[in-house]
């Protein structure tokens, strides 16, 4: 997995950002139409969904299935976008590679009736801090200062000629 920061992120690129995933997945059909995807209100925490695919599920019709997404844009205004356009006999799943977007999140099966499963990660980051760093980082940061540390290696002597 990878995670990269943007000028658009509120924590600024620093090492003592910790980041962690979950796996993320809903299913949408005419019963349930919409899911909205929120974080927890903490302040030092961001939350991201990252959408990775879009498929039908068993027993979909023969008819266009439209999921669209709901979320704030750079300028904080919300707005909607169709993310996949699925028909079980000519597109029935859609890879969005990684597609990220900043919680809240409205995911809408906005025509058809589905069943339509939507995966992806939930990402969540913190500031960290010093205390906060795991025991594997503190022995990763070990592990370098003594490799730093190691004697050079000196060449070995010639024989004299006898």
């Amino acid at each position: 997995m990878s995670f990269s920061h943007d000028e658009s992120s509120e924590f600024p690129p620093t090492r003592d950002t910790k980041l962690e995933s979950f796996l993320f997945t809903c299913e949408l059909s005419s019963k349930v139409p919409f899911y909205i995807f929120q974080g927890d209100e903490e302040e030092d925490l961001e939350h991201f969904l990252e959408l990775r695919t879009v498929c039908l599920g068993e027993g979909a019709k023969e008819e266009s299935n439209v999921v669209e997404v709901t979320a704030m844009n750079h300028l904080g205004k919300t707005t909607s976008v169709p993310i996949a356009n699925l028909h079980v006999k000519c597109l029935p799943m859609v890879s969005l590679g990684e597609f990220e977007l900043k919680a809240p999140v409205t995911i809408r099966l906005k025509a058809g009736t589905g069943p339509v499963s939507v995966s992806g990660l939930h990402l969540i980051a913190s500031q960290a801090e010093d205390s906060d760093l795991s025991e594997e980082e503190e022995e990763e940061d070990d592990d370098e200062a003594e490799e730093e540390e190691l004697p050079s290696v000196k060449p070995a002597k010639k024989k004299k000629n006898q």
